[in-house]
Formats: C-alpha cells, sequence, structure tokens
C-alpha cells in the first residue's frame, strides 16, 4: 500500500497513526511534551514573567497519565516504522528517562543519547538550581537485531573531517527563524532547524520518509523537504498546522546532488596481484603508458619488470620516469585491439564484481 506523503494531518498523533500503513515510514523525529509540571508563573528577578511552557497539551494529570500516553504514542510508532528504520525522541530531565525506560519496554534499541547543548540557554532566574543549559535527544533502532540509516562521513564532513560526538553545541532557535505572532513567540518549543538538518541529515536518505508526530510550527517539515526528503507532519492544533504549511511552502528543496550522502565507504583496495591471478592481466603481458615510451612487463606475482627496474606498478612507473612517485593504476595500460586501455579499468571490474 502507497503512503500519501508531504502533507500535515490535524488531529491526535495515536490515531493519525493508526491511520496509516504499517512499515510505511523511514524515520520518526517526536518531540512530545515534556511534563514540565510547572506549579505557576516563573518570574525574573525584576518580576516580569517568563514566557515559559504553560500549555495545555504540556499537562498531564500525573506520571502514571503520561505513562499511558507515551506508551501509546511510541506504540504507534514502532507499527508504521519499516523494519530497518530508526526514531528520535527529545526530551529533557522531566520526561526523557520515563520515555527511555519505555522505549526499551516496547523493543526498540537504544543506539545513542546525544547531550544538546545550547550555547546561549535560559539563565536559571531563582539561582536555586544549576541551569539548565542542555536537552537530549535518544536515537534508537526499531529492534537490537534492526539495520539502521547512519551516514557516518558525511557526519564527519559535516563537523570538519572529525568523528562527530554525542555531545552538540547547537544555539536556541531564535532570530529571523523564531516565528512570532504579534510579536510574541508563536510556538514555546520551537526548535532549531540546525538541530535537525543533523538529525535527518545523518539518518535517513534523499527520498525517505520522515514522520513527526508533534509536528508543532513544522521545523521537521521544512528541514526533511530542503534536504530532499518526504515529511509526514501530525499536529492537532490547527493554528500550528497552518503556521507550518506556510512555512514549509516557503523552502526551496536544494539539488539532488547536494544532499545526497557522502560516500559511507572507501573503495575496497584491489592490489595488482589479483588481476594477474584472475587472469584479466596474464604473466608475461606488456604495459605502457599511454604514449608507449616505455614498457614493462607482468610477472606472475603481480610485479612487474622493465629495462631499468623490478617491482610494484608504482615503483617502476616512477623509476622509469624518474619521477619521485608515480600512481601505476593511470600509467600503466594494456593494448586491446588497437587502443589503449588503463589497468585501472581491470581494477574497477573487480570491484563491481565484489561490491
Amino acid at each position: 500500500m502507497g503512503i500519501e506523503v508531504d502533507r500535515i494531518i490535524t488531529g491526535d498523533c495515536v490515531a493519525a497513526m493508526a491511520a496509516l500503513p504499517e512499515a510505511s515510514v523511514d524515520l520518526v523525529f517526536a518531540d512530545p511534551p515534556y511534563n514540565l509540571q510547572l506549579a505557576g508563573d516563573l518570574l525574573r528577578p525584576n518580576n516580569t514573567r517568563v514566557d515559559g511552557v504553560d500549555d495545555e497539551w504540556d499537562k498531564f494529570a500525573d506520571f502514571a497519565s503520561y505513562d499511558s500516553f507515551t506508551r501509546a504514542w511510541l506504540g504507534a510508532a514502532r507499527r508504521v516504522l519499516k523494519p530497518d528504520g530508526a526514531l528520535w525522541v527529545i526530551g529533557s530531565y522531566h520526561n526523557i528517562y520515563r520515555v527511555g525506560a519505555i522505549l526499551q519496554d516496547l523493543g526498540y534499541w537504544i543506539l545513542n543519547d546525544i547531550v544538546w547543548r545550547k550555547t546561549n540557554p535560559m539563565p536559571n532566574f531563582r539561582g536555586r538550581r544549576f541551569t539548565n543549559a542542555h536537552e537530549t535527544l535518544l536515537w534508537c533502532a526499531r529492534s537490537a537485531e534492526a539495520r539502521y540509516t547512519f551516514n557516518y562521513k558525511s557526519m564527519k564532513a559535516l563537523n570538519d573531517e572529525l568523528q562527530m560526538r554525542s555531545d552538540w553545541f547547537i544555539p536556541l532557535c531564535g532570530g529571523p527563524e523564531r516565528l512570532r505572532r504579534d510579536g510574541r513567540k508563536a510556538h514555546p518549543t520551537q526548535k532549531p532547524e540546525a538541530l535537525l538538518h543533523r538529525v535527518i541529515l545523518a539518518t535517513s536518505r534523499p527520498g525517505e520518509v520522515v514522520l513527526d508526530p508533534f509536528f508543532g510550527t513544522g521545523t521537521t517539515g521544512a528541514v526533511a523537504k530542503r534536504l530532499g526528503r518526504r515529511f509526514i507532519g501530525i499536529e492537532r492544533d490547527p493554528d500550528y498546522a497552518a503556521l507550518a504549511g506556510e512555512r514549509i511552502a516557503a523552502v526551496t528543496p536544494a539539488e539532488p546532488e547536494l544532499v545526497a550522502p557522502a560516500a559511507e565507504r572507501d573503495a575496497p583496495r584491489i592490489p595488482f596481484g589479483v588481476l594477474v591471478e584472475r587472469g584479466l592481466v596474464k604473466p608475461g603481458t606488456i604495459l605502457f603508458d599511454s604514449r608507449k615510451r616505455w614498457t614493462a612487463k607482468v610477472r606472475a606475482d603481480g610485479t612487474v619488470i622493465s629495462a631499468e627496474a623490478r617491482g610494484s606498478i608504482h615503483q617502476v612507473g616512477a623509476q622509469v620516469q624518474g619521477a619521485p612517485a608515480c600512481n601505476g593504476w593511470a600509467f600503466w595500460h594494456v593494448e586491446e585491439k588497437g587502443r589503449m586501455v588503463p589497468i585501472d579499468a581491470f581494477r574497477q571490474r573487480v570491484r563491481t564484481e565484489t561490491a
């Protein structure tokens, strides 16, 4: 059964996911209510009110009701995930430990916990606790045995060719990116696009379907569209859903070749001797440079011999030219039916057969 994508569903996330085909989604990113349990207004030292989260969607009667809600949406998400799909969920100390236990109870396999360290956190105005400067993301495979996507080389490239760590320094959403209504934040917990860029680039491929069951104002959809992914957003507040639709409509997708993951594997190393033992280049074959200035004869052990030298294709290529180094794969050719064929063509044939 196909799945309709690039759309926003207005309604309850559990019911909406129940209506989607089973095993139809590649990646889930979830930013659920945190159940902050705020007892009253949060005030600054000058008695001005902090614009915190006091919306009804973040309020639950008790931990048991929050756990029941969490179990329901995580179960629905697991049903729609493909066998090799994955799920991300973000939270704070208020909820992430409860979410993590339920994830494991339902059969998810936690791959990493990521610490999103905010470079510009809100200060602790009362001065009675440490400043809450981070949130936690859990990245999970559908099961312990499941395959999953991880674009390791893309993450390394994003991090200046250093292996990406599990602590991410990213500022809170602000500036022109922050959606506002009448001068106030349109949504109290809008996540920065940089955070979703990293999540989606790391753990999905172009054309795959990203589902966000708590869509809010559409950060996941905007980033997914820009990166050439398809999206499904579920949001029960029609005003948020409308804002998300307007926001995503203004996004221009990047060209496909610009969002393809970096190659995840280096091409396998193929010694020249493998070509000899497979009979692609036989012992006694004469190798030439492209202009037939130098020659070398192939030996059964994969070395080559010329009038001046004996050794690997690289060593002999360098010595006949009087050069400090040589790429023998590009330098040496064989003659086939009157045309010069670089020996690298035979190496590529072997790589194709072993891919």
